[in-house]
């Protein structure tokens, strides 16, 4: 005959049981997700790799060079002017070129003020 402990620990036995399985069911699940976003990154890098190579093959010299001749008449092409890119005026300056701030004519550098506290840019934020 049952005792009420021997229901007790039978219950407890089907209750690990049952939570045994749902993890061992939950972890095969994560396990075939897991492979499958594997296969899914492997997939996205083959592609990357195979279109980084065919605008590699695309963008050839030899075969650039060949379409212009081709279509030269059509597409109207001209070389690029330095002008288009940037004026003259848009350019920095030489370092030889930069103006002397005043005050330090002479031997001193401009890289190297004589008072080295002294700020040279006045933003107008902080009065001195």
């Amino acid at each position: 005959m049952l005792r009420p402990f021997d229901f007790l620990m039978i219950g407890a036995m089907l209750a690990a049981a049952t939570v045994t399985y749902q993890i061992k069911h939950d972890t095969d699940n994560k396990a075939a997700e897991v492979r499958r976003l594997e296969a899914e990154i492997k997939l996205e890098k083959d592609t990357i790799e195979l279109l980084r190579a065919d605008e590699a093959l695309l963008a050839q010299p030899s075969r650039l060079e060949r379409l212009v001749t081709t279509y030269a008449a059509e597409l109207q092409l001209v070389p690029t002017e330095p002008t288009q890119l940037a004026r003259p005026m848009e350019l920095p300056m030489l370092k030889d070129q930069l103006p002397i701030p005043e005050g330090e004519e002479g031997t001193e550098s401009v890289s190297a003020p004589s008072d080295p506290i002294k700020d040279l840019i006045t933003t107008g934020s902080v009065d001195r």
